[in-house]
């Protein structure tokens, strides 16, 4: 579907998916605009992109009305981690309903398609495993994380509504837990905290019992899917998870971690914050057969990189 070289606009392009996005699209030979307000995202992100001649740094609020003459959309601009949306309640809910509207009008305007990125987040604190598309989870709508969970479900049911009033081309990917290098030290996920932890021999917070599981998948390998999802013909109109479906305890992360940083850190616990899932596993078959996607990167791999980079940043 894409041309030889199209216009993208990324909103939250100065974040940890949406700046290696960026640079992914750049090395496509696309045409980039990235449109960020830098609550959380972080200029340092996008220090190759800004040498590009293909790449244009817009510093704005998703919330504002917008104008770019752009071919794709992928909407990425929300606080995504749990110290944020905690902090910024309402700006989560406003970038994720009043941001998705003016994504959705733009993409109206200028005929694009528009990627929404959701997250696996709206399947809540699942009762079933793993977690397809068809499943309408279970969340709970007035709790600490509704902000980010009704939010990105709300999103989803505005770019669905566009796509049956409008006939807008949106393609929704359900994004689930994601690592690499650029995410930030204190943003609260599980990954930072503890390789941060173990780097500076603190003790490794683990909350519950660490018998809750999270499935980890390479930022590599989200791009990869995205920018997929982004161009295929076969996905317009679909909602798509991308992560990877390997299942571990977070008990057995922190051990991981830790042997890696080569840390005598202890481990210690605490009560479980309200609301956070102990199960979480994305059924990946549909991103295969639409896609062809399926995650590349071991956590052994992914997890070796993510600490180098760390080392390298702290």
């Amino acid at each position: 579907m894409s041309k030889a070289r199209s216009r993208v606009l990324v909103t939250g392009g100065g974040g940890f998916i949406g700046s290696h996005l960026c640079d992914a699209l750049l090395d496509k030979g696309h045409e980039v605009i990235c449109l960020d307000s830098f609550i959380t995202g972080d200029r340092a992100n996008l220090e190759g992109a800004l040498g590009n001649p293909n790449f244009v740094m817009v510093e704005g609020d998703v919330e504002e009305p917008m104008d770019f003459d752009v071919d794709f959309i992928v909407h990425m601009a929300s606080p995504a981690s749990p110290v944020d949306y905690s902090n910024m309640p309402i700006k989560t809910m406003l970038a994720n309903s009043i941001g998705t509207l003016r994504c959705l009008e733009l993409a109206c305007r200028r005929g694009a398609r528009m990627l929404m990125s959701s997250t696996s987040e709206v399947y809540g604190d699942p009762k079933v495993s793993p977690q397809g598309e068809e499943y309408f989870g279970n969340v709970n709508p007035i709790g600490p994380r509704s902000c980010y969970d009704e939010g990105k479900r709300f999103a989803e049911a505005l770019c669905k509504s566009y796509e049956r009033e409008h006939g807008l081309d949106v393609v929704i990917v359900r994004i689930f837990n994601t690592y690499g290098s650029r995410m930030r030290s204190n943003d609260g996920r599980v990954i930072p905290n503890f390789i941060c932890q173990a780097l500076h021999e603190d003790s490794i917070t683990i909350y519950g019992d660490g018998g809750q599981t999270r499935s980890f998948c390479f930022v590599s390998d989200m791009v990869r899917g995205l920018t997929l999802a982004m161009f295929a013909t076969e996905a317009g109109g679909e909602v798509i998870n991308i992560g990877n479906p390997n299942e571990m305890r977070v008990i057995d992360l922190a051990g991981r971690i830790r042997e890696k940083a080569h840390s005598q850190s202890e481990m210690t616990f605490s009560s479980l914050p309200v609301d956070d899932p102990l199960q979480r596993r994305p059924d990946i078959g549909l991103a295969m057969r639409l896609l062809g996607w399926a995650p590349e990167v071991n956590i052994e791999e992914g997890l070796e990189d993510t600490i180098a980079w760390f080392k390298e940043h702290r």
